[in-house]
């Protein structure tokens, strides 16, 4: 009876001991947490409270991505020493003053993505606690703009603050009053449409600045001498200018992409500006003297101070990367890019460019630019002076465009063509791509181009050549004559070119291929000396593979879905795998053979190989084969029925 009764007692608190032991909230930490001397990681591992107590000298704790609501507890030995606390993606409403308290050394304190705006009062009050914070995250957390200046209104070491996410209207005038060491402020993904004159003011330390993501329509006086990069993009922003004075501005990088600006931004004269991005904007010239477009969506006081003139670009001396994509520009001005004397990266991709143009001063200036992208606009031709003044160029996409290459003319080949000095010369038809001899990249994609010219690329020791997209394309003899010995990357694809129309020389250093797309019955002869090592064939006439072997011991990869290829001459499928080439589309590929006349696709490789003729003889060889087999195994038979006989009986069986 004592053991029963010891049973069913123990049996009666056995689920009170399992809640106790599965239950996050009795238990100090989470078997499920991962622990080291100094760091303490429970992210994502279902606690619903604050861990009570920790080892000693824990300096690292993470509590992200669990269930927590608040940070409360009246005595907790071991948080003397931490320095890093994340509790972001919780559930968190309530932070109590006696939790900050008992943490002397915090410096960083991640609170994204919880319920902050509740009890933001209390919260806040708790927060003047943290005097050593210098990190700390307060995005996603519904906070509107007052919220926001209360939980930072007593951070005077704070370095690092993000505020993204939240549901701010506008930035107050002593937002920032008492965080003048802030270095990085993020407000970007709020619905800010004002700044109050000096919210920016108590930063004089402030280097890093994001703004995106919000709805101003207006930033005038600029003077964030200090800044050095600012994100302003996807805004409504359709004036920007800065004041003028004598400190120099620091700023390097400006994102004002994504915005309404109608012109050329007023950049302050004086600074170190290297990337500048102005995509996804109204822009319709660059040219200086161009007045403001009067149809601004909204009117603004700041106009009257402004001279309504583009401002040159004197001033960006510094400038190396300078994106103007998806713009309205219809006029390549080549003086407003003559004083960028860094420029090394310029896209222009995605505009209304119909011509170039030049003026006197800018004869013979030569610029340093080495990546150019016009893709996507509405050029015919490029003059050879356009070329000429680009000596440092490595690549250029002029894809989406109307360019015929010229074909290369011998010793007349460098020549200027002669004409308006401002613009191509009129008799001008094609656009000559010879003679460059530092360009080593290239895209005529989609330009309708109908026949390739010899020599088109002479004396251009191209690495990458893209001409995919110029249906009917026919490249003449030797119309890649002079990439020998260079060319590495090519792309015929999606040109519905005939093995008549793609006439290739022996590349001897081209390693990838792309003829997707086309017509192909055959492949080209020439890349029997190509030591290739990706092909793409797919979606074309090819029933088999005939040069496979030339190029099998180089070859890494080979894509050969959409071909009708024979089921009945796979013997090239054969060399390929046994040279380990990897065929990730074989899967997709089929095969035809014939069966009472009719042709049969099937997948390549649920292809059985007794489905295709034998040659003649064959079948009565197999036949014979066959009978002699069943003779053998027969007389086997009969000699193992006869096992208990005499020995001469089986003698006679083997003899026979």
């Amino acid at each position: 009876m004592l053991w029963a009764a010891r049973g069913c007692f123990l049996l009666w608190l056995l689920p009170s001991i399992l809640r106790a032991r599965a239950s996050p909230e009795t238990r100090p930490s989470s078997p499920l947490c991962q622990q080291s001397p100094t760091k303490v990681s429970c992210k994502g591992v279902g606690l619903r409270k604050f861990p009570k107590e920790l080892g000693q000298g824990i300096k690292y704790l993470e509590l992200s991505n669990n269930f927590i609501q608040s940070l409360s507890g009246s005595n907790m030995p071991g948080f003397g020493h931490l320095e890093y606390l994340d509790v972001c993606f919780n559930q968190l409403e309530a932070i109590s003053a006696t939790t900050l308290a008992q943490l002397p050394r915090l410096r960083s304190l991640l609170l994204g993505s919880n319920h902050l705006d509740q009890n933001y009062l209390a919260n806040g009050e708790a927060f003047h606690l943290l005097r050593n914070i210098e990190v700390l995250d307060l995005s996603v957390n519904n906070l509107e703009s007052h919220m926001a200046s209360w939980y930072i209104s007593n951070l005077t070491s704070l370095r690092v603050l993000d505020l993204s996410g939240n549901t701010m209207t506008k930035l107050l005038a002593g937002t920032f009053r008492n965080s003048p060491r802030l270095r990085q402020l993020d407000l970007s993904n709020n619905y800010i449409m004002e700044i109050q004159e000096g919210a920016f003011e108590p930063l004089e330390e402030l280097e890093v600045l994001n703004l995106a993501l919000n709805s101003l329509h207006c930033v005038s006086g600029f003077s964030l001498l200090q800044l050095r990069v600012l994100n302003l993009s996807h805004n409504a922003l359709e004036l920007f200018s800065s004041e003028e004075g004598a400190e120099p501005y620091l700023l390097r990088v400006l994102d004002l992409s994504h915005n309404r600006l109608l012109s050329f931004p007023e950049l302050p004269r004086a600074h170190d500006l290297t990337h500048l991005n102005l995509s996804n904007n109204l822009i319709a010239s660059l040219l200086p003297g161009s007045p403001y477009p009067r149809e601004f969506v909204l009117l603004y006081k700041e106009m009257q101070r402004f001279n309504r003139t583009v401002r040159p670009a004197a001033a960006l001396t510094h400038m190396v990367d300078l994106d103007l994509s998806n713009n309205r520009l219809e006029l390549f001005p080549f003086s407003f890019f003559h004083s960028l004397g860094s420029l090394h990266s310029l896209s222009l991709a995605r505009n209304c460019l119909q011509d170039v143009a030049r003026d006197s001063a800018s004869n013979g200036t030569e610029l340093s630019m080495r990546l150019l992208d016009l893709h996507s606009n509405a050029l015919r031709v490029l003059p050879r002076w356009f070329f000429d003044s680009l000596p440092h160029l490595e690549s250029i996409d002029l894809g989406s465009n109307s360019l015929q290459p010229c074909e290369s003319q011998g010793s007349d080949q460098g020549k200027d063509l002669g004409g308006d000095p401002r613009t191509s010369a009129p008799g001008d038809t094609c656009t000559p791509l010879y003679n460059m001899p530092r360009l080593k990249h290239l895209s005529l994609s989609k330009n309708n181009i109908s026949r390739l010219q010899p020599h088109a690329f002479n004396q251009t020791p191209l690495l990458s050549l893209d001409l995919s997209g110029n249906r009917d394309l026919s490249m003449s003899t030797g119309a890649l004559g002079g990439l020998e010995l260079s060319l590495q990357e090519l792309s015929l694809k999606d040109n519905q070119m005939d093995e008549g129309q793609a006439a290739l020389p022996c590349l001897g250093t081209l390693r990838v291929l792309d003829l997707s797309g086309n017509h192909l019955s055959l492949l080209p002869t020439g890349l029997s000396c190509s030591p290739l090592e990706s092909l793409d064939i797919r979606n074309n006439n090819l029933q088999t593979l005939g040069t496979v072997r030339s190029w099998s011991h180089s070859l890494r990869a080979v894509s050969v879905a959409g071909n009708p290829w024979n089921c009945c001459s796979l013997g090239w499928l054969d060399t390929l795998r046994a040279a380990g080439v990897a065929v990730p589309d074989l899967h997709q590929s089929r095969c035809v053979f014939q069966e009472h006349g009719r042709n049969i696709s099937a997948r390549i490789t649920g292809t059985p190989r007794w489905i295709c003729p034998q040659p003649k003889g064959t079948a009565s060889l197999a036949l014979l084969m066959v009978l002699m087999g069943l003779s053998l195994l027969c007389a086997w038979a009969f000699c193992f029925l006869r096992k208990g006989r005499k020995a001469t009986g089986c003698v006679g069986c083997r003899s026979n």
